[in-house]
């Protein structure tokens, strides 16, 4: 693929922005010019000027949702960031189960933003459904949400490579994932219909307005603030904590911080905070 000349990278970064809140500064350019060639190769066309123009086009609108799923970064694994599922068993659920009863409620609700291929929301309701005493009782979801389809598939079909699993505790891999087997060790494994159950994936631009009425008790939004600018992520942030219950937590990834952001939620510990 030729490279990207100044001019159409700068189209590319502001349709980036635009669409997905996403800041594509100068350094990022070697990252779009690898991605974009990928998409090249499927596609056939023969230059990024050209593709930007099919993208942009009536019959580009599938290949827009693509080159999205593209340029999206997508790294995660199970338990990622330990020390936020010890503090939402811990600190987190046992506030949410004495809330819920106080109020004659059996609802809990977990929203995972940017989920990927699903790790993160599994992790969580593995995290809740061991912790309770009845799981059977409670009407607990998470909500799981990721602009990229391509990530969201993997993340339904629930399959993962026996590799991925290392950082699940042996108790729990043992009751929510099944080993596929093809007559000898398992080399992957299914996640298990009742974990399956409680979680449900879904598209969403978190540009776009919510299609939810929430509330949440616990929001995760973790390695998502970094790819936007300092004022998306005070939009952002100001815009999911209102979907957030009275006393329920924020999550972000350890390498980020609402610090110099204007927002209503209250530091608790390095990235949790909490909706007073």
């Amino acid at each position: 693929m030729q490279l990207l000349s100044e001019s159409l990278f700068q189209r590319f970064s502001a349709l980036v922005y635009q669409e997905a809140g996403i800041n594509l500064h100068d350094g990022k350019k070697a990252l779009l010019e690898a991605r974009l060639a990928k998409r090249l190769r499927a596609t056939g066309i023969g230059s990024p000027k050209e593709y930007l123009e099919f993208i942009l086009s009536e019959e580009g609108r599938e290949e827009y949702v693509k080159f999205f799923d593209a340029v999206s970064t997508n790294l995660t694994f199970f338990f990622r960031e330990p020390k936020h599922f010890e503090f939402l068993e811990k600190i987190a659920l046992p506030e949410i189960i004495e809330r819920s009863r106080r109020d004659g409620s059996s609802r809990i609700r977990i929203w995972s933003a940017g989920c990927s291929t699903g790790e993160e929301p599994y992790s969580i309701a593995m995290t809740v459904l061991s912790a309770l005493d009845h799981p059977a009782r409670w009407d607990f979801r998470v909500l799981a949400t990721d602009i990229s389809t391509r990530v969201l598939s993997t993340a339904r079909a629930g399959v993962y490579e026996k590799t991925r699993l290392t950082h699940v505790p042996a108790a729990l891999r043992q009751r929510f994932f099944e080993p596929i087997t093809n007559g000898g060790s398992p080399k992957q494994y299914r996640v298990s219909a009742e974990l399956m159950k409680v979680v449900a994936f879904r598209r969403l631009n978190l540009m776009d307005s919510f299609p939810f009425s929430g509330p949440f008790d616990v929001i995760f939004c973790r390695n998502v603030m970094i790819y936007f600018d300092k004022k998306t992520q005070e939009s952002l942030i100001q815009k999911m904590s209102a979907y957030l219950h009275s006393g329920g937590y924020f999550f972000v990834g350890h390498s980020e911080s609402l610090t110099g952001l204007r927002h209503a939620l209250n530091y608790v510990m390095p990235a949790v905070y909490r909706k007073p």
